[in-house]
C-alpha cells in the first residue's frame, strides 16, 4: 500500500508539528545510527562486501564524507550509490515549487527567501520522497558546467530581469538535487574545465555560476565513480579534484564462488512463463569458475576486467539454450548442460578484450580454453578419479555415448545402468534428481573424464561422442 505525504501544507502548519530540518549528512547518519542500532541491513541487494566495502561506507557516512568509488566495471559501484537513498527519510518538506528544494525554514535561492519573507508561516510547502532527492548523470565528454552547475537563461532575460538578478539562472542538477544525493558515474571522463567547475561544491559546498557574485550554500551529498585506470596522475582526473573526495572506496569482484552464483541467480532475467528451471549447483559453479578464470587468464586484457554482468549473461544464455531444447523435445523441465556451454560465446564475446602479444588469438578458442578450466576445477572438487573407475572401465570394454544439446532427457536414462559406477555418481551430484539433471550429471561425468584424459572426446555437426 503506498504511503500518503505528510499533512501539513504550510510553513505555520509545519512549525506546530515540531518537524525539525537537519542537513542532508546529518539526516543519513541519524537513519543510519538507528539501523545499526535495530540490526536492520544497511544495503539489501549488495552481495560480496560485508567485510570489505560496507564498513569502509559506514565510516564515511558517519564522518559525512563526500564518497568516491574505485573499481572496474560490474563491481555495483552504481548500486551501492543508489542505494544510499535508503539512508534518506522517506519525506521532507520543501518550499512548494522551488527549483533547488529550498527548505522551509532556511531558503537559500533568491526566490525561497523573497516567497518566505512575504508570505511567511503562510507560505505552501509540499514533500518530495527520498527517491526525488536522488539524482546521476553519467561523466561524458559532452557534458558541460551548465548540466552540472548552470548558466543564465534568456528567456529569463527576456522577460525583463536584470543579469545581475540571479533568479536569471537555470539551475543544473546539482543545485537541483540540493538536500540530496547526486552521483557522477565515470568521474575522469568529465572534462578537466568541468571538474575544476566542482571544487566549490566539493569543499566549501556553495555554488558559483558565471560571473555573478552569489553564494548559494548547497546541502549535497556528492558521491562518485571511476574506473582505476583513469583515476591517476596519468589519466584523465586532475589531482586538485582527487583532493576534494574524503573517502575513496575499493570496490572488487566477489572473492567467493558461491556469492558469483548467488548475484547470478538473483540478477538472471525472469522473462515471461516458461517450463520450470532446475539448474543443477555444478552448472551454476561452472559458469562462476568460468568467470574466475578469466579474471587470471593471460589471454585476456585484465585493465579493462571481467564484469559480473558476463556471469549474468552466460547463465541465461546457457538457461535459454536448455529452454530451446525443452520446448523442441516437449520435455516439462529446463535443466542446462554441458553441451549447453558453447551458448556462452555470444554472451561473453564484446564483454571481454584479449591481450594482444604479437600472435593471432582466435577469441572463441580463448572461451573454449576458460570453459575446459573451469569443468575441470569444478570437476575435480566434485570427483577422485578412483570413484569413477568403474565408468572408465565400461568405456575401455567398447561402451561409447553419443551426446546432444537437442536430445531428449530420456535417451541419457537409457544403458545409464548398463555403465558400471555411474549411477551412483549421478546420485552424488544429483540426489532424487529429475530427468533433465541426471542427463546433466551424465554430460558432467563424461566431460569431466576427458579433460582427465580418461576419454576421448569427438566432436561432430550437432553431437559429441565419448569413447
Amino acid at each position: 500500500m503506498m504511503q500518503t505525504s505528510p499533512k501539513p501544507r504550510t510553513v505555520g502548519e509545519l512549525k506546530a508539528s515540531e518537524y525539525q530540518a537537519v542537513p542532508v549528512r546529518e539526516e543519513m547518519k541519524r537513519n543510519l545510527i538507528r539501523k545499526l542500532r535495530a540490526k536492520e541491513a544497511l544495503f539489501p541487494g549488495i552481495e560480496g562486501y560485508d567485510d570489505t566495502a560496507v564498513p569502509q561506507l559506514v565510516n564515511a557516512v558517519l564522518a559525512g564524507h563526500n564518497i568516491l568509488l574505485l573499481g572496474e566495471r560490474g563491481q555495483a559501484k552504481t548500486r551501492i550509490i543508489r542505494s544510499l537513498t535508503s539512508l534518506l527519510d522517506e519525506w521532507i518538506p520543501a518550499l512548494k515549487g522551488s527549483e533547488i528544494n529550498d527548505s522551509p525554514y532556511a531558503p537559500v535561492s533568491r526566490d525561497g527567501k523573497d516567497r518566505l519573507a512575504k508570505e511567511g508561516d503562510r507560505c505552501e510547502i509540499g514533500w518530495i520522497s527520498r527517491d526525488e532527492r536522488y539524482s546521476e548523470k553519467l561523466a561524458t565528454p559532452d557534458v558541460t558546467t551548465a548540466d552540472l552547475i548552470g548558466e543564465i537563461d534568456p528567456i529569463r532575460v527576456a522577460e525583463g530581469r536584470y543579469l545581475a538578478d540571479e533568479r536569471t539562472i537555470h539551475f543544473g542538477l546539482i543545485p537541483r538535487t540540493n538536500r540530496g544525493i547526486f552521483a557522477i558515474n565515470e568521474l575522469p571522463d568529465l572534462p578537466e574545465k568541468v571538474q575544476v567547475s566542482l571544487f566549490n561544491v566539493l569543499e566549501e559546498r556553495d555554488l558559483q555560476i558565471k560571473g555573478y557574485k552569489i553564494r548559494l550554500p548547497l546541502d549535497v551529498l556528492i558521491v562518485a565513480t571511476a574506473n582505476p585506470e583513469d583515476y591517476t596522475n596519468r589519466g584523465r582526473i586532475i589531482t586538485p579534484l582527487k583532493d576534494r573526495y574524503d573517502a575513496l572506496i575499493r570496490t572488487h569482484y566477489p572473492r567467493e564462488r558461491k556469492l558469483e552464483v548467488a548475484v547470478m541467480e538473483a540478477e538472471r532475467a525472469r522473462v515471461g512463463q516458461g517450463p520450470p528451471v532446475r539448474v543443477p549447483e555444478f552448472i551454476r559453479e561452472i559458469v562462476a569458475e568460468f568467470t574466475a578464470q578469466a579474471r587470471h587468464h593471460p589471454g585476456i586484457d585484465q585493465r579493462s576486467g571481467v564484469s559480473v554482468r558476463v556471469s549474468i549473461s552466460n547463465y541465461e544464455s546457457i538457461i535459454a539454450n536448455a529452454e530451446r531444447r525443452t520446448l523442441l523435445t516437449g520435455e516439462e523441465e529446463v535443466a542446462p548442460r554441458i553441451t549447453d556451454l558453447r551458448a556462452v560465446l555470444p554472451s561473453t564475446l564484446g564483454k571481454i578484450e584479449l591481450e594482444y602479444t604479437g600472435e593471432d588469438q582466435n577469441e572463441a578458442e580463448v572461451v573454449e580454453k576458460i570453459l575446459q578450466k573451469a569443468v575441470h576445477a569444478v570437476f575435480a572438487e566434485h570427483f577422485n578419479l578412483e570413484e569413477l573407475s568403474g565408468v572408465v572401465a565400461a568405456f575401455h570394454e567398447g561402451w561409447g555415448v553419443e551426446v546432444s544439446d537437442e536430445m531428449p532427457s530420456s535417451g541419457y536414462l537409457q544403458g545409464m545402468d548398463n555403465i558400471k559406477g555411474l549411477r551412483p555418481a549421478v546420485a552424488k551430484l544429483v540426489p532424487e534428481g529429475t530427468p533433465g539433471q541426471v542427463a546433466s550429471a551424465i554430460e558432467f561425468i563424461l566431460e569431466g573424464l576427458h579433460l582427465n584424459n580418461k576419454l576421448n572426446k569427438e566432436v561432430k555437426d550437432h553431437s559429441v561422442v565419448y569413447r
